[in-house]
């Protein structure tokens, strides 16, 4: 009976054990605040504030709309840090657009109203479109705002809203990149009659268009091209010495000298089927100056073959070891490191297209348009088209991809993985069909789309010193942005020297410690409230029973 007994109390201890640990996980599932023993902690919780009082007694993190409230903490005394964000009027200037011409159901009234009151602390700034010349759209706006501070508190969501146009006559860059292996000659001739074409076509859409050309073989190693002395000088009847790269024409209004200078251009020869074209697009791309690439300007790289390429690793076979650095080596318009350096990879070639902000268009025949077509989902802003036998089309592929560029505005961004970024935007629609989408179609010059970016801390940085970060919000393809200045709020003032509540001194910590935020951090070997305690023995009973 007794052994019963003794059972039956023994299964009821545990039971209320059990009992009492869930009630004790669903109060802290409740108050997640209650457990958080440093300003720090707490502040990294959400909802959760922090009393740094000397003489408080209650729990020091603790949740303000709960029941409670301040839990008798002096309001002085409490740090509750939360989400901030500001935008500087200079950085906050109004977008470029078409006289007369709107987005879908939009006036021009209602648009400056509604962006005027869409943070407390912008205001307008307007600027007048006309007048960049042959600079580029430097006085151009795009995406509005320009600049914007925000203060993040962990796994508290902060909204930001900004806007997004395409400016009526934005100047535009084109550089034609050929291959000009002897398989591409009757194509080179028919690019040279249709310069005047393409640069009137362009035209159409802009006033300040420029236009250069570049042309590319392989590099002069087996087995890419022959190295008999003779076949270096002419691999193929009526052809020119083969190269790696020559930029040929600089981008320039002048479209007589661009079909003289396709003209003029030697075809020449190689011996495996992939050419050096990403030799030439890296170098074509990295070479700013060289190139003579606008910095506010839609730049446009036409890369047009008949084969397929060579990629990183394939320089190898040449005996070519060293890796592709991804800079520009240019001297008298060619590629110098072309026997030096490897070709760069896919990721190489994507990375340098989206830092200058370039879109390129693989105009390529139709036996390689599969190729191609798989390569422009891995580079960003690309796209490809079909080149007909001998490139008669090249006007239509051009304006038809360029539209397809420009009706779309995709947004990216160079945030780091602390961060959670979420977009939303209702594009051309109803401001009540609002979805998650960092990408609109079907926009025409002067269209404006709202963005609404939903950006979350995730974590705190272990470093401190990122605790501060930046990043930009881009559209893809174009050369302006969104710059995002981010203040991580990852600990509390009073944790620092200089603040009130901190004390390096002081008698409350009983000398073996220092005051921050109203608790004890007490030095090695030291423990207890008030650090009265030893860890290393030689307290008296009385003492011992205290700690």
């Amino acid at each position: 009976m007794i052994g019963r007994t003794s059972l039956l109390l023994c299964v009821w201890t545990c039971v209320l054990a059990v009992c009492m640990c869930q009630r004790a996980e669903q109060l802290l599932a409740q108050n997640p605040c209650s457990s958080k023993t440093t300003c720090s902690d707490c502040a990294r919780t959400p909802s959760c504030a922090w009393c740094f009082a000397h003489d408080f007694n209650g729990p020091r993190c603790f949740n303000p709309s709960m029941e409670g409230g301040t839990a008798g903490c002096d309001e002085a005394y409490i740090f509750n840090p939360d989400n901030q964000q500001s935008i500087d009027p200079m950085y906050n200037r109004e977008l470029t657009r078409a006289k007369g011409r709107m987005g879908i159901g939009m006036e021009s009234s209602y648009y400056e109203e509604s962006m005027s009151s869409s943070s407390s602390s912008s205001s307008s700034s307007s600027v007048k479109g006309g007048g960049y010349g042959a600079a580029g759209g430097d006085n151009l706006v795009q995406i509005k705002p320009q600049r914007v501070k925000l203060q993040l508190r962990m796994n508290q969501m902060q909204k930001m809203s900004f806007s997004y146009a395409q400016a009526q006559d934005y100047p535009v860059d084109l550089y034609y990149l050929m291959d000009l292996s002897r398989s591409m000659k009757n194509d080179k001739e028919k690019l040279s009659t249709l310069g005047s074409l393409l640069s009137s076509t362009m035209r159409n859409i802009t006033s300040n268009f420029r236009i250069g050309f570049g042309s590319f073989v392989d590099k002069l190693v087996m087995p890419y091209v022959s190295t008999v002395p003779k076949n270096l000088i002419s691999p193929c009847d009526s052809c020119a010495a083969p190269y790696g790269y020559k930029n040929q024409m600089s981008l320039s209004n002048d479209t007589d000298f661009f079909d003289k200078a396709v003209a003029h251009a030697e075809v020449s020869g190689n011996l495996d089927a992939p050419e050096g074209g990403f030799d030439a697009i890296m170098q074509a791309v990295v070479c700013k100056n060289e190139i003579g690439w606008r910095e506010h300007a839609r730049k446009l790289l036409v890369f047009s073959t008949d084969a397929g390429f060579h990629y990183a690793g394939d320089g190898k076979l040449g005996g070519i070891v060293q890796p592709n650095d991804g800079d520009c080596h240019m001297e008298d318009n060619s590629y110098t490191y072309s026997t030096t350096q490897d070709y760069p990879s896919i990721s190489q070639i994507n990375l340098k297209v989206k830092e200058h902000a370039i879109n390129v268009i693989f105009a390529v025949t139709s036996e390689q348009i599969s190729v191609y077509e798989q390569l422009s989902k891995h580079i960003e802003g690309s796209s490809s088209g079909i080149l007909s036998e001998d490139s008669d089309n090249v006007v239509d592929l051009v304006r038809e991809q360029y539209n397809k560029i420009t009706s779309t505005v995709e947004m990216k961004d160079t945030s780091s993985d602390a961060l959670q970024i979420a977009y939303y935007s209702s594009c051309l629609g109803s401001k009540d069909n609002v979805v998650q989408t960092n990408k609109c179609d079907g926009l025409k010059v002067s269209d404006v789309v709202e963005f609404t970016a939903e950006i979350t801390l995730k974590e705190c940085p272990k470093d401190p010193n990122k605790w501060k970060q930046s990043f930009t919000i881009y559209p893809v393809g174009v050369s302006e942005s969104l710059n995002v200045e981010v203040e991580m709020l990852c600990d509390c003032p009073c944790e620092h020297p200089g603040h009130h509540a901190y004390d390096d001194r002081s008698d409350v910590c009983s000398g073996h410690g220092i005051s921050a935020c109203g608790v004890c951090l007490c030095k090695p070997g030291r423990f207890g409230k008030s650090c009265e305690c030893s860890a290393h023995g030689g307290v008296s009973l009385e003492q011992e029973r205290g700690c």
